[in-house]
Protein backbone atom coordinates (compact mmCIF):
# COMPACT_ATOMS: atom_id res chain seq x y z
CA UNK A 1 0.00 0.00 0.00
CA UNK A 2 2.88 2.34 0.73
CA UNK A 3 4.32 1.89 -2.76
CA UNK A 4 0.87 2.35 -4.29
CA UNK A 5 0.42 5.65 -2.43
CA UNK A 6 3.83 6.88 -3.63
CA UNK A 7 2.90 5.94 -7.21
CA UNK A 8 -0.45 7.73 -6.91
CA UNK A 9 1.18 10.92 -5.59
CA UNK A 10 3.75 10.75 -8.39
CA UNK A 11 0.99 10.32 -10.96
CA UNK A 12 -0.88 13.39 -9.72
CA UNK A 13 2.29 15.50 -9.82
CA UNK A 14 3.25 14.31 -13.31
CA UNK A 15 -0.28 15.08 -14.51
CA UNK A 16 0.26 18.78 -13.80
CA UNK A 17 0.92 20.98 -16.88
CA UNK A 18 4.02 22.39 -15.16
CA UNK A 19 5.55 18.89 -15.30
CA UNK A 20 5.85 18.98 -19.11
CA UNK A 21 7.95 21.16 -21.39
CA UNK A 22 4.95 21.86 -23.61
CA UNK A 23 2.82 23.09 -20.70
CA UNK A 24 0.07 20.58 -21.53
CA UNK A 25 -1.15 17.98 -19.06
CA UNK A 26 0.04 14.40 -19.64
CA UNK A 27 -2.63 11.70 -19.96
CA UNK A 28 -3.42 9.89 -16.73
CA UNK A 29 -2.27 6.51 -18.04
CA UNK A 30 1.07 7.85 -19.31
CA UNK A 31 1.67 9.67 -16.01
CA UNK A 32 0.72 6.54 -14.06
CA UNK A 33 3.04 4.40 -16.18
CA UNK A 34 5.95 6.81 -15.69
CA UNK A 35 5.34 7.09 -11.93
CA UNK A 36 5.19 3.30 -11.64
CA UNK A 37 8.36 2.87 -13.68
CA UNK A 38 10.22 5.47 -11.58
CA UNK A 39 8.99 4.21 -8.20
CA UNK A 40 9.71 0.63 -9.19
CA UNK A 41 13.13 1.78 -10.53
CA UNK A 42 12.56 0.17 -13.91
CA UNK A 43 13.15 2.75 -16.63
CA UNK A 44 10.56 1.65 -19.20
CA UNK A 45 8.95 4.79 -20.63
CA UNK A 46 6.12 5.74 -22.98
CA UNK A 47 7.51 9.24 -23.57
CA UNK A 48 11.04 10.59 -23.92
CA UNK A 49 12.17 11.72 -20.46
CA UNK A 50 14.53 14.37 -21.83
CA UNK A 51 12.07 15.90 -24.30
CA UNK A 52 8.68 15.48 -22.62
CA UNK A 53 9.24 16.37 -18.98
CA UNK A 54 10.22 19.79 -17.63
CA UNK A 55 12.74 20.25 -14.81
CA UNK A 56 9.83 19.96 -12.37
CA UNK A 57 8.70 16.69 -13.94
CA UNK A 58 12.26 15.36 -13.98
CA UNK A 59 12.61 16.32 -10.31
CA UNK A 60 9.46 14.35 -9.48
CA UNK A 61 10.91 11.36 -11.33
CA UNK A 62 14.20 11.73 -9.43
CA UNK A 63 12.40 11.75 -6.06
CA UNK A 64 10.33 8.72 -7.06
CA UNK A 65 13.51 6.89 -8.07
CA UNK A 66 15.13 7.70 -4.73
CA UNK A 67 12.13 6.64 -2.66
CA UNK A 68 11.54 3.55 -4.77
CA UNK A 69 15.19 2.57 -4.78
CA UNK A 70 15.79 2.85 -1.05
CA UNK A 71 12.28 1.73 -0.14
CA UNK A 72 9.56 3.86 1.39
CA UNK A 73 9.86 1.98 4.69
CA UNK A 74 13.45 3.22 4.96
CA UNK A 75 12.20 6.80 5.06
CA UNK A 76 9.34 5.84 7.38
CA UNK A 77 11.68 4.30 9.94
CA UNK A 78 14.08 7.24 9.60
CA UNK A 79 11.20 9.61 10.37
CA UNK A 80 10.51 7.70 13.60
CA UNK A 81 14.19 7.84 14.51
CA UNK A 82 14.38 11.56 13.73
CA UNK A 83 11.31 12.27 15.89
CA UNK A 84 12.75 9.97 18.59
CA UNK A 85 9.53 8.02 18.74
CA UNK A 86 9.43 4.29 19.39
CA UNK A 87 7.94 2.26 16.56
CA UNK A 88 5.15 -0.20 17.18
CA UNK A 89 5.99 -3.87 16.73
CA UNK A 90 3.80 -4.05 13.59
CA UNK A 91 5.78 -1.20 12.00
CA UNK A 92 9.07 -2.85 12.89
CA UNK A 93 7.90 -6.15 11.40
CA UNK A 94 6.77 -4.37 8.21
CA UNK A 95 10.17 -2.68 7.92
CA UNK A 96 11.86 -6.04 8.43
CA UNK A 97 9.84 -7.61 5.59
CA UNK A 98 10.27 -4.59 3.32
CA UNK A 99 14.07 -4.57 3.68
CA UNK A 100 14.46 -8.38 3.55
CA UNK A 101 15.95 -8.52 7.06
CA UNK A 102 16.24 -11.77 8.97
CA UNK A 103 15.49 -10.30 12.40
CA UNK A 104 14.43 -7.04 14.03
CA UNK A 105 17.88 -6.37 15.46
CA UNK A 106 19.05 -5.57 11.93
CA UNK A 107 16.85 -2.45 11.73
CA UNK A 108 19.86 -0.38 12.72
CA UNK A 109 21.03 -0.92 9.14
CA UNK A 110 18.57 1.81 8.07
CA UNK A 111 20.86 4.60 9.28
CA UNK A 112 23.64 2.96 7.29
CA UNK A 113 21.38 2.69 4.23
CA UNK A 114 20.64 6.41 4.14
CA UNK A 115 24.15 7.57 5.04
CA UNK A 116 25.90 5.19 2.66
CA UNK A 117 23.44 5.95 -0.16
CA UNK A 118 23.95 9.66 0.30
CA UNK A 119 27.75 9.34 0.28
CA UNK A 120 27.83 7.07 -2.78
CA UNK A 121 25.41 9.19 -4.80
CA UNK A 122 27.12 12.48 -3.93
CA UNK A 123 30.50 10.99 -4.78
CA UNK A 124 29.11 9.65 -8.04
CA UNK A 125 27.54 13.01 -8.88
CA UNK A 126 30.87 14.71 -8.21
CA UNK A 127 32.71 12.31 -10.51
CA UNK A 128 30.07 12.72 -13.23
CA UNK A 129 30.26 16.53 -12.89
CA UNK A 130 33.91 16.37 -13.93
CA UNK A 131 32.72 14.92 -17.25
CA UNK A 132 29.48 16.91 -17.66
CA UNK A 133 30.72 20.38 -16.71
CA UNK A 134 32.83 20.89 -19.86
CA UNK A 135 29.95 19.57 -21.98
CA UNK A 136 26.93 21.34 -20.50
CA UNK A 137 28.20 24.14 -18.26
CA UNK A 138 27.69 24.49 -14.50
CA UNK A 139 23.89 24.49 -14.05
CA UNK A 140 22.92 21.81 -16.58
CA UNK A 141 26.05 19.82 -15.83
CA UNK A 142 25.25 19.74 -12.10
CA UNK A 143 21.63 18.72 -12.70
CA UNK A 144 22.65 15.98 -15.14
CA UNK A 145 25.25 14.72 -12.68
CA UNK A 146 22.78 14.45 -9.78
CA UNK A 147 20.00 12.91 -11.88
CA UNK A 148 22.18 10.23 -13.47
CA UNK A 149 23.99 9.42 -10.22
CA UNK A 150 20.61 8.71 -8.59
CA UNK A 151 19.37 6.82 -11.65
CA UNK A 152 22.47 4.61 -11.78
CA UNK A 153 22.71 3.93 -8.03
CA UNK A 154 18.98 3.13 -7.79
CA UNK A 155 19.27 0.98 -10.92
CA UNK A 156 16.39 3.01 -12.35
CA UNK A 157 17.40 3.32 -16.01
CA UNK A 158 16.09 6.87 -16.60
CA UNK A 159 18.25 9.32 -18.52
CA UNK A 160 18.18 12.93 -19.74
CA UNK A 161 20.04 12.33 -23.00
CA UNK A 162 17.10 10.95 -24.97
CA UNK A 163 18.87 7.77 -26.08
CA UNK A 164 20.26 6.46 -22.79
CA UNK A 165 24.09 6.37 -23.04
CA UNK A 166 24.32 5.52 -26.75
CA UNK A 167 25.95 8.87 -27.54
CA UNK A 168 28.63 8.22 -24.91
CA UNK A 169 29.74 4.73 -25.93
CA UNK A 170 33.27 6.05 -26.45
CA UNK A 171 33.45 7.82 -23.07
CA UNK A 172 35.12 5.12 -20.96
CA UNK A 173 35.38 7.42 -17.92
CA UNK A 174 31.61 8.05 -17.86
CA UNK A 175 30.80 4.37 -18.37
CA UNK A 176 33.20 3.36 -15.59
CA UNK A 177 31.61 5.76 -13.08
CA UNK A 178 28.09 4.65 -14.04
CA UNK A 179 29.09 0.99 -13.80
CA UNK A 180 30.48 1.44 -10.27
CA UNK A 181 27.28 3.25 -9.20
CA UNK A 182 25.12 0.47 -10.65
CA UNK A 183 27.12 -2.25 -8.88
CA UNK A 184 27.06 -0.29 -5.59
CA UNK A 185 23.27 -0.01 -5.77
CA UNK A 186 22.73 -3.68 -6.62
CA UNK A 187 25.02 -4.97 -3.85
CA UNK A 188 22.42 -4.88 -1.10
CA UNK A 189 22.70 -2.85 2.08
CA UNK A 190 23.22 -5.85 4.36
CA UNK A 191 26.19 -6.79 2.18
CA UNK A 192 27.56 -3.27 2.51
CA UNK A 193 27.11 -3.41 6.27
CA UNK A 194 29.03 -6.69 6.49
CA UNK A 195 31.84 -5.36 4.31
CA UNK A 196 32.17 -2.13 6.29
CA UNK A 197 32.18 -3.98 9.63
CA UNK A 198 34.53 -6.74 8.45
CA UNK A 199 37.74 -5.03 9.71
CA UNK A 200 36.17 -5.00 13.17
CA UNK A 201 34.20 -8.27 13.24
CA UNK A 202 36.50 -10.28 10.94
CA UNK A 203 33.56 -12.33 9.64
CA UNK A 204 30.95 -12.25 6.90
CA UNK A 205 27.41 -13.57 7.18
CA UNK A 206 26.25 -16.50 5.05
CA UNK A 207 24.03 -14.12 3.08
CA UNK A 208 26.97 -11.87 2.19
CA UNK A 209 29.19 -14.81 1.22
CA UNK A 210 26.49 -16.26 -1.02
CA UNK A 211 25.58 -12.88 -2.54
CA UNK A 212 29.21 -12.00 -3.33
CA UNK A 213 30.02 -15.48 -4.61
CA UNK A 214 26.96 -15.75 -6.86
CA UNK A 215 27.15 -12.13 -8.00
CA UNK A 216 30.83 -12.30 -8.97
CA UNK A 217 30.33 -15.63 -10.76
CA UNK A 218 27.43 -14.23 -12.81
CA UNK A 219 29.42 -11.08 -13.51
CA UNK A 220 32.45 -12.87 -14.96
CA UNK A 221 30.24 -15.34 -16.82
CA UNK A 222 28.31 -12.42 -18.36
CA UNK A 223 31.48 -10.71 -19.58
CA UNK A 224 32.72 -13.93 -21.20
CA UNK A 225 29.36 -14.73 -22.84
CA UNK A 226 28.89 -11.21 -24.24
CA UNK A 227 32.50 -11.07 -25.39
CA UNK A 228 32.04 -14.30 -27.35
CA UNK A 229 28.46 -13.85 -28.57
CA UNK A 230 29.01 -10.27 -29.77
CA UNK A 231 32.70 -10.72 -30.70
CA UNK A 232 33.60 -7.84 -28.37
CA UNK A 233 31.07 -5.64 -30.20
CA UNK A 234 32.85 -6.01 -33.52
CA UNK A 235 29.96 -4.11 -35.14
CA UNK A 236 31.37 -0.94 -33.54
CA UNK A 237 34.97 -1.54 -34.62
CA UNK A 238 34.77 1.37 -37.07
CA UNK A 239 33.75 3.80 -34.33
CA UNK A 240 35.43 2.57 -31.16
CA UNK A 241 38.87 1.23 -30.28
CA UNK A 242 39.39 -2.29 -28.94
CA UNK A 243 39.64 -1.01 -25.36
CA UNK A 244 36.50 1.11 -25.71
CA UNK A 245 34.59 -1.89 -27.06
CA UNK A 246 35.86 -3.99 -24.16
CA UNK A 247 34.59 -1.38 -21.66
CA UNK A 248 31.23 -1.41 -23.44
CA UNK A 249 31.13 -5.20 -23.22
CA UNK A 250 31.76 -5.04 -19.46
CA UNK A 251 29.09 -2.34 -19.11
CA UNK A 252 26.68 -4.52 -21.09
CA UNK A 253 27.35 -7.36 -18.65
CA UNK A 254 26.37 -5.09 -15.73
CA UNK A 255 23.29 -3.41 -17.22
CA UNK A 256 20.82 -6.36 -17.46
CA UNK A 257 21.09 -6.88 -13.69
CA UNK A 258 18.27 -4.26 -13.46
CA UNK A 259 20.22 -1.09 -14.38
CA UNK A 260 18.51 -0.30 -17.69
CA UNK A 261 21.13 2.12 -19.06
CA UNK A 262 22.53 1.03 -22.42
CA UNK A 263 25.27 2.09 -24.85
CA UNK A 264 24.03 0.04 -27.81
CA UNK A 265 20.44 -0.76 -28.91
CA UNK A 266 19.65 -4.34 -27.98
CA UNK A 267 17.98 -4.82 -31.36
CA UNK A 268 21.54 -4.96 -32.74
CA UNK A 269 22.58 -7.86 -30.52
CA UNK A 270 22.79 -11.46 -31.69
CA UNK A 271 20.03 -13.91 -30.78
CA UNK A 272 22.40 -15.52 -28.27
CA UNK A 273 23.08 -12.12 -26.69
CA UNK A 274 19.36 -11.35 -26.41
CA UNK A 275 18.64 -14.76 -24.89
CA UNK A 276 21.41 -14.36 -22.30
CA UNK A 277 20.18 -10.84 -21.49
CA UNK A 278 16.72 -12.23 -20.72
CA UNK A 279 18.30 -14.76 -18.34
CA UNK A 280 20.19 -11.99 -16.52
CA UNK A 281 17.05 -9.85 -16.23
CA UNK A 282 15.22 -12.82 -14.68
CA UNK A 283 17.97 -13.29 -12.08
CA UNK A 284 18.32 -9.62 -11.13
CA UNK A 285 20.46 -8.35 -8.25
CA UNK A 286 20.96 -8.94 -4.54
CA UNK A 287 18.09 -9.02 -1.97
CA UNK A 288 17.77 -5.84 0.07
CA UNK A 289 19.19 -3.74 -2.76
CA UNK A 290 17.66 -1.45 -5.40
CA UNK A 291 17.53 -4.35 -7.88
CA UNK A 292 14.64 -6.56 -9.03
CA UNK A 293 14.35 -10.11 -10.40
CA UNK A 294 14.31 -13.34 -8.40
CA UNK A 295 17.68 -12.29 -6.90
CA UNK A 296 21.15 -13.77 -7.05
CA UNK A 297 20.97 -15.55 -3.69
CA UNK A 298 17.87 -17.46 -4.85
CA UNK A 299 19.75 -18.76 -7.88
CA UNK A 300 22.86 -19.48 -5.82
CA UNK A 301 20.93 -21.38 -3.16
CA UNK A 302 19.02 -23.51 -5.69
CA UNK A 303 22.21 -24.25 -7.61
CA UNK A 304 23.91 -25.50 -4.45
CA UNK A 305 20.80 -27.48 -3.45
CA UNK A 306 20.52 -29.04 -6.92
CA UNK A 307 24.18 -30.12 -6.90
CA UNK A 308 23.75 -31.58 -3.42
CA UNK A 309 20.63 -33.52 -4.49
CA UNK A 310 22.30 -34.88 -7.64
CA UNK A 311 25.23 -36.04 -5.50
CA UNK A 312 22.87 -37.83 -3.12
CA UNK A 313 23.61 -35.47 -0.25
CA UNK A 314 20.90 -34.63 2.24
CA UNK A 315 21.96 -31.08 3.10
CA UNK A 316 22.93 -28.10 0.93
CA UNK A 317 25.96 -26.44 2.52
CA UNK A 318 27.97 -23.32 1.77
CA UNK A 319 30.63 -21.53 3.79
CA UNK A 320 30.55 -24.27 6.47
CA UNK A 321 26.83 -23.62 7.04
CA UNK A 322 23.70 -25.60 6.17
CA UNK A 323 20.74 -23.89 4.49
CA UNK A 324 17.41 -24.29 6.25
CA UNK A 325 14.60 -26.20 4.51
CA UNK A 326 12.43 -23.10 4.77
CA UNK A 327 15.07 -21.22 2.76
CA UNK A 328 15.02 -23.87 0.04
CA UNK A 329 11.21 -24.11 -0.07
CA UNK A 330 10.88 -20.33 -0.30
CA UNK A 331 13.38 -20.16 -3.16
CA UNK A 332 11.63 -22.94 -5.06
CA UNK A 333 8.24 -21.29 -4.56
CA UNK A 334 9.60 -17.94 -5.70
CA UNK A 335 10.99 -19.40 -8.94
CA UNK A 336 7.84 -21.40 -9.67
CA UNK A 337 5.42 -18.52 -9.09
CA UNK A 338 7.65 -16.13 -11.05
CA UNK A 339 7.68 -18.48 -14.04
CA UNK A 340 3.88 -18.88 -13.92
CA UNK A 341 3.32 -15.11 -13.79
CA UNK A 342 5.85 -14.39 -16.54
CA UNK A 343 4.44 -17.12 -18.79
CA UNK A 344 0.89 -15.84 -18.28
CA UNK A 345 1.89 -12.23 -18.97
CA UNK A 346 3.79 -13.27 -22.11
CA UNK A 347 0.82 -15.27 -23.40
CA UNK A 348 -1.62 -12.40 -22.86
CA UNK A 349 0.69 -9.84 -24.48
CA UNK A 350 1.35 -12.10 -27.47
CA UNK A 351 -2.40 -12.38 -28.03
CA UNK A 352 -3.25 -8.68 -27.56
CA UNK A 353 -0.26 -6.53 -28.58
CA UNK A 354 0.86 -5.44 -32.07
CA UNK A 355 3.97 -7.44 -33.00
CA UNK A 356 6.07 -6.59 -36.09
CA UNK A 357 6.16 -9.29 -38.75
CA UNK A 358 9.93 -9.66 -38.52
CA UNK A 359 9.86 -10.16 -34.73
CA UNK A 360 9.33 -13.37 -32.81
CA UNK A 361 8.48 -14.45 -29.28
CA UNK A 362 11.57 -12.71 -27.91
CA UNK A 363 10.01 -9.33 -28.77
CA UNK A 364 7.36 -9.81 -26.05
CA UNK A 365 9.27 -12.05 -23.63
CA UNK A 366 12.11 -9.53 -23.46
CA UNK A 367 9.69 -6.76 -22.44
CA UNK A 368 8.03 -8.96 -19.80
CA UNK A 369 11.36 -9.87 -18.21
CA UNK A 370 12.56 -6.26 -18.39
CA UNK A 371 9.50 -5.17 -16.40
CA UNK A 372 9.68 -8.00 -13.85
CA UNK A 373 13.43 -7.57 -13.40
CA UNK A 374 12.93 -3.77 -13.19
CA UNK A 375 15.60 -3.50 -15.87
CA UNK A 376 14.02 -1.07 -18.31
CA UNK A 377 15.73 -2.37 -21.46
CA UNK A 378 13.37 -2.68 -24.40
CA UNK A 379 13.27 -4.11 -27.90
CA UNK A 380 10.72 -1.47 -28.83
CA UNK A 381 7.37 -2.81 -27.62
CA UNK A 382 6.70 -0.38 -24.74
CA UNK A 383 5.73 2.75 -26.77
CA UNK A 384 3.23 0.66 -28.78
CA UNK A 385 1.48 -1.03 -25.86
CA UNK A 386 -2.31 -1.02 -25.69
CA UNK A 387 -4.12 -0.09 -22.48
CA UNK A 388 -4.18 -3.74 -21.40
CA UNK A 389 -0.50 -4.09 -22.24
CA UNK A 390 0.42 -1.04 -20.17
CA UNK A 391 -1.52 -2.38 -17.18
CA UNK A 392 0.22 -5.75 -17.40
CA UNK A 393 3.68 -4.18 -17.64
CA UNK A 394 2.88 -1.89 -14.69
CA UNK A 395 1.80 -4.91 -12.63
CA UNK A 396 5.04 -6.72 -13.48
CA UNK A 397 7.12 -3.67 -12.54
CA UNK A 398 5.26 -3.41 -9.23
CA UNK A 399 5.73 -7.03 -8.14
CA UNK A 400 9.32 -6.92 -9.39
CA UNK A 401 10.17 -4.03 -7.06
CA UNK A 402 7.95 -4.66 -4.04
CA UNK A 403 8.81 -8.34 -4.07
CA UNK A 404 6.89 -11.29 -5.44
CA UNK A 405 6.67 -12.91 -2.02
CA UNK A 406 5.29 -9.77 -0.40
CA UNK A 407 2.65 -9.26 -3.09
CA UNK A 408 1.52 -12.90 -3.20
CA UNK A 409 1.38 -13.18 0.61
CA UNK A 410 -0.82 -10.11 0.71
CA UNK A 411 -3.14 -11.45 -2.01
CA UNK A 412 -3.39 -14.98 -0.62
CA UNK A 413 -3.62 -13.88 3.03
CA UNK A 414 -0.64 -16.01 4.02
CA UNK A 415 -0.90 -14.99 7.68
CA UNK A 416 -4.03 -17.06 8.20
CA UNK A 417 -3.95 -19.52 11.09
CA UNK A 418 -2.25 -22.81 10.32
CA UNK A 419 -4.28 -26.02 10.82
CA UNK A 420 -3.51 -28.02 13.95
CA UNK A 421 -3.01 -31.30 12.07
CA UNK A 422 -0.78 -32.80 9.33
CA UNK A 423 -1.59 -35.55 6.83
CA UNK A 424 0.53 -38.72 6.46
CA UNK A 425 3.61 -38.37 4.27
CA UNK A 426 3.90 -40.11 0.90
CA UNK A 427 6.17 -39.74 -2.14
CA UNK A 428 5.45 -39.46 -5.87
CA UNK A 429 7.68 -40.19 -8.87
CA UNK A 430 9.86 -37.23 -9.93
CA UNK A 431 11.82 -36.99 -13.18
Amino acid sequence: MGFLVIILIGTLLLRLPVATQSGHATSTLDALFTATSATCVTGLTLVNTALHWSVFGQTVILLLMEIGGLGFMTFTVMLFLFMRRRMRLSTRLLAQESLNLENLSQLNVIKLILLLSLIIQLTGAGLLFIDFYPRFGFGKGLWFSIFHAVSAFCNAGFDLFGNSLESYAGDTYLLSVMAVLIIAGSFGFLVWQDLLLFPKCRRLSLHTKLALGTGSTIMWLSIIVYFLSENNLAQLSGKLSYFQRLVNTVFMAITPRTAGLITIPYQHLSIAGIAFTMLLMFIGGTPGSTAGGVKTTTIGLLTIQSLATLRGQRDATFGHRRFTQDNVFRALTLIFVALIILASATLILCATQPIPKNSGLEYVTFEVLAAFGTTGISLGLTPHLTILGKLIIMFLMFIGRVGLYTVMFSILNADRQQPGYRYPEESVLIG
